[in-house]
């Protein structure tokens, strides 16, 4: 009796152990990529430029 008691606890425990939540942690198989607006950025600079040029040859004398 106390065999058949001691492999149900055990068969118990075995499955309990089986059951248990897992987390696993894998790398994307393909590279994170991040796209940038150079686009924005080149427009926003040639205005600039085109406000400095105009202040320039309004204002002669500041520079």
């Amino acid at each position: 009796m106390a065999r058949a008691v001691t492999a149900a606890l055990m068969g118990t425990a075995f499955l309990a152990g089986a059951c248990q939540p897992s987390v696993q942690m894998k790398a994307p198989e393909e590279p994170i990529t991040i796209n940038l607006n150079v686009k924005l950025d080149a427009e926003v600079r040639v205005k600039l430029e085109e406000r400095a040029q105009e202040d320039i040859a309004e204002n002669p004398d500041v520079f």
